[in-house]
């Protein structure tokens, strides 16, 4: 079962990568950006796993989406620590 709070993330996913990708050129100025926009990348791929899950293979999916989160999790913190160490 989809719920709307499912769909509303994913809108809200999908409004900010395209926000990366008409903003690409300043984004790239972050640094260590490309860490930071594949953490993003992987958050919006479980959120798509989300809504998925709702319509078929839920047990599979569910897996694969909180691995998702896991990993976005990972690549964001690897991201501030990058950041914080960046000289």
């Amino acid at each position: 079962m989809i719920q709307q709070n499912e769909i509303i993330m994913l809108l809200l996913g999908v409004g900010c990568m395209i926000f990366i990708l008409v903003n690409r050129q300043k984004v790239k100025r972050i640094p260590v950006a490309k860490i930071l926009i594949a953490g993003f990348y992987v958050l919006l791929a479980g959120y798509v796993l989300t809504i998925l899950e709702g319509l078929f293979w839920n047990e599979f999916l569910n897996v694969l989406e909180h691995i998702c989160y896991s990993a976005s999790s990972i690549l964001m913190a690897v991201w501030c620590w990058k950041i914080f160490a960046y000289k």
